[in-house]
């Protein structure tokens, strides 16, 4: 059983609950290009899961059914076991997702964001396709796939509530389980917190394995990556590294680099290609988060897009089975080119206002060929219209703002 999909309501349920801690304790946690950044890749984790999940569980379940050395009963203490080993597994594909440039490739999107907060937790990966053989261990056990999908949803489940700045050190919890202090070590990219506690569930394995670190009062966690993203576009966030390490295999002369550059300790690069394209490091002593200013407007129409965006991926998580392999595709489709459009559109590129008219317009022209639930429709249908008119508003704006910007300069030279 997926608790995942159960959850979700829950989750925005939790993050409105922040969003009102931030307001009593005046903080600064959210903005709202980085959370819907964090939320749409988010949404598109769940729509590639419904396709690269597949493979993965079916190997699971032939491994399972061939394979098996036991067979186990689906009593408590077998579903006890199953949690504990999974999260023991778990922290072993974690962290070697931190030490092995093909799967910090895979991983890296989660920790692109510079700001740590709820939304945070659901900034989650598209490109993981390997994580399910740390898994296959519990399928020569003879832990069930059925248990498999549960525990392992339920682990996911509880990792979201640690992505908060809101919660301090919470006594003697911080010596077994992950708690939001010890997980905020993780996602900081200062030196002393950089590849530390790795653990899922439990914090037990980061201590046993010599990966522990503790929140210290005088070190705040300065969050996201060395090589910042530097975008709003959740597909560049899950291609950024994988990008790089492309280049440098195709660069490098040897050929023996050009294999082993995938399987190397994360960050590393054959020296040829160090010495002719040299990678900026990150000086965090003077560390400024990614930033493009936004418009009231803008932010309003940022947020009624990222709802379409929503609504259009319930659809096919809801309608996954029912819908034909061209609806599939061409829902999934739309997702990520909405994804996308929005990305730039938060970027303030020039060309973004158009591209965003033009999916407003798709959208809208969708709904008289793809059949879907009548409430939705009209939802997205009145979201799309109400945010063209903000699209143009927004244009208005700036258009004003560039003006007053040439005009003021003469005006000082005259006097």
């Amino acid at each position: 059983m997926n608790v995942v999909l159960y959850a979700i309501p829950f989750f925005f349920a939790l993050i409105a609950v922040e969003l009102i801690a931030e307001r009593v304790k005046n903080t600064s946690y959210y903005r709202v290009n980085d959370s819907i950044n964090s939320l749409t890749a988010g949404v598109l984790s769940q729509m590639t899961g419904l396709v690269k999940k597949l493979i993965p569980f079916t190997l699971y379940v032939v491994t399972y059914e061939s394979l098996q050395i036991m067979q186990l009963p689906q009593t408590w203490w077998v579903w006890l076991f199953a949690f504990v080993a999974y999260d023991f597994l778990y922290y072993w594909n974690h962290r070697l997702g931190h030490t092995v440039n093909v799967l910090w490739a895979a991983h890296v999107v989660h920790h692109s964001s510079e700001e740590y907060n709820l939304t945070t937790a659901l900034r989650q990966t598209s490109g993981s396709i390997v994580s399910f053989v740390f898994y296959l261990p519990l399928a020569f056990l003879g832990v069930d796939p059925f248990i498999l999908i549960t525990v392992g949803s339920i682990n996911l489940v509880y990792q979201f509530w640690v992505h908060t700045r809101h919660v301090p050190e919470l006594g003697w919890m911080e010596w077994v389980f992950v708690t939001p202090s010890n997980h905020r070590v993780h996602h900081a990219q200062n030196q002393i917190y950089l590849d530390k506690n790795y653990g899922g569930v439990f914090i037990i394995w980061d201590r046993l394995f010599g990966s522990y670190q503790r929140e210290l009062a005088n070190e705040e966690p300065i969050y996201g990556v060395r090589k910042a993203l530097q975008s709003w576009n959740p597909v560049w966030a899950n291609l950024q590294v994988y990008s790089q390490l492309f280049k440098d295999a195709w660069r490098t002369k040897s050929w023996f680099d050009k294999l082993r550059i995938w399987f190397m300790r994360t960050g590393w690069r054959p020296a040829d290609v160090t010495e002719l394209y040299p990678l900026a490091v990150s000086d965090l002593s003077t560390f400024k988060k990614f930033d493009v200013p936004m418009s009231l407007i803008a932010k309003i129409y940022a947020i009624i897009q990222h709802f379409v965006c929503v609504s259009i991926g319930l659809v096919v998580l809801l309608n996954s089975n029912s819908l034909l392999v061209l609806e599939f595709i061409a829902l999934i489709g739309m997702v990520l080119f909405a994804s996308v459009s929005l990305g730039y559109f938060m970027e303030n590129k020039p060309y973004a206002w158009a591209i965003e008219l033009m999916k407003n317009i798709s959208i809208i022209g969708a709904l008289f060929v793809l059949t879907w639930h009548p409430a939705l429709e009209a939802f997205i249908a009145v979201a799309c219209m109400f945010s063209i008119v903000l699209l143009y508003a927004d244009q208005r704006a700036n258009k004003t703002l560039n003006q007053d910007a040439m005009q003021t300069p003469k005006q000082s030279s005259v006097q």
